[in-house]
């Protein structure tokens, strides 16, 4: 067993303790992949949801976008620590309590490692990507916007990077801007010096939970950069599926879920450049964000601690942790591989089978987009193709998916999404496949 450092504090962690802090325990390494080839079979199994029918049918689960299902080392390492590790965290000084403290910063050290962060005080844990994209409106937005000044969004955005740029632009007054999407359903960058001149921040999302799309980060935050400007990156349905590095995607702030990414519900991240966290003002006031209190006031701690008031998610920090190994073991290229050859073999599939009353929004071009497919057939509501679908017992989510916006642009209210990740297969693909086929025929004009 690992023995990890007590007394441990994440302000005192640097680069080269990350590797040493973020060494788990708890959960063996993993052989799922060979070469960029995931080993589907051998996954499957490590999830134990999977492993049962619904309606007399293989369970086929299709709903990662919304939320990934858990393995084995993920329920067990939370498990494991509540059974015999548990404390809060930064308050005691006995040995449970160190202990519980040392797994909590090393799950942020195993987070910084993850996403390629320099420093593991960069990385905020908080309840989810909304809370953390909320932070970044409520501290650094409401300490640096005001009349004059312009947020540029894009088409795509989810409403959790729309609804508090809103929620500020009331109180505060600046402009928001919009990145169209074009036809081919990527983000038209045809007028972004315009969009630009003048703005402050653009927060735009690193992979469409709608279409797919990903979109060319880089390139927008190096326009934003030399325009003034912050970058705030949704990346929720990126750093599950694609290998992450925070410095090369050019971005200032970064935000994503645990539990689109294997792991537990009730806790997400914000990375964000030190610089930056350290000009910016709390987001919440109470216990364990503070470095003094007196009767005239107080002295916030440094980040990450100011940041993150009251007791923290502990067990599901456990469990985030337990899922970047697991990932770790498949190892991201071959995640990334997996989708796109998953993506390539739906969209053709797919096709084929249903035909030309078969709608498949995103681009045609799978290494253009990640594993989520919003499909329409004709003549049929996206809720009753679902219910369709649950017959089955393929899992499908129908609906806005939070981006209301975006199916304005679209030209419809709402899709049925299927999302893949990599427990997913060809034969996934097919149920699919087949259950679109009887809905198009049950529903036949």
């Amino acid at each position: 067993m690992t023995d990890l450092p007590t007394h441990l504090d994440a302000t005192d962690l640097t680069p080269t303790a990350i590797d040493e802090a973020a060494a788990h325990p708890d959960v063996a390494p993993l052989a799922r992949a060979a070469g960029d080839v995931l080993d589907v079979a051998a996954i499957r199994r490590d999830f134990p949801i999977l492993d049962q029918e619904v309606n007399g049918k293989r369970l086929v689960f299709l709903d990662s976008a919304a939320s990934a299902q858990k393995p084995r080392a993920v329920i067990e390492a939370m498990a494991t620590f509540a059974e015999h590790d548990y404390a809060n965290i930064h308050r005691g000084v006995y040995a449970l309590a160190e202990r519980a403290t040392a797994r909590y910063e090393g799950a942020r050290a195993a987070v910084a490692r993850f996403i390629g962060a320099p420093s593991a005080a960069e990385v905020i844990f908080t309840k989810n990507a909304t809370e953390g994209l909320n932070l970044v409106a409520q501290s650094w937005g409401r300490a640096n916007l005001g009349p004059g000044d312009a947020v540029v969004l894009t088409q795509m955005e989810h409403h959790a990077n729309i609804v508090p740029w809103f929620q500020l632009q009331a109180e505060k007054g600046f402009e928001i801007r919009w990145i169209p999407v074009g036809a081919d359903h990527m983000l038209d960058l045809s007028d972004l010096d315009r969009l630009l001149d003048g703005a402050k921040l653009v927060g735009l999302t690193a992979m469409s939970n709608v279409l797919g799309t990903l979109t060319p980060v880089r390139q927008i935050a190096d326009a934003a950069h030399a325009a003034g400007a912050l970058v705030c990156v949704d990346a929720c349905q990126y750093v599950p599926h694609l290998p992450t590095d925070v410095v090369a995607m050019g971005a200032d702030f970064v935000a994503f879920s645990g539990h689109k990414m294997v792991g537990p519900t009730g806790i997400g991240v914000l990375w964000g450049r030190s610089e930056l966290l350290e000009a910016m003002p709390p987001f919440m006031g109470g216990g364990g964000m503070i470095l003094n209190v007196d009767l005239e006031g107080f002295t916030p701690d440094a980040p990450p601690a100011r940041f993150e008031a009251g007791t923290p998610p502990i067990i599901e920090a456990v469990g985030l942790h337990a899922a970047i190994d697991y990932l770790d073991g498949l190892g991201m290229d071959a995640v990334r591989a997996h989708e796109v050859s998953m993506t390539a073999y739906a969209l053709r599939a797919l096709t084929e089978r249903v035909g030309d009353r078969l709608t498949i929004h995103g681009p045609s071009e799978p290494a253009q987009r990640g594993g989520v497919l919003s499909l329409a057939i004709d003549e049929v509501h996206p809720h009753d193709l679902a219910q369709v679908m649950d017959e089955h017992a393929v899992c499908v989510r129908p609906g806005h998916h939070c981006a209301k916006p975006l199916m304005k642009v679209l030209g419809c209210g709402a899709t049925a999404r299927a999302s893949f990740y990599v427990y997913n297969d060809t034969d996934d693909v097919d149920a699919l496949a087949d259950a679109l086929a009887d809905a198009a025929d049950f529903f036949a004009p």
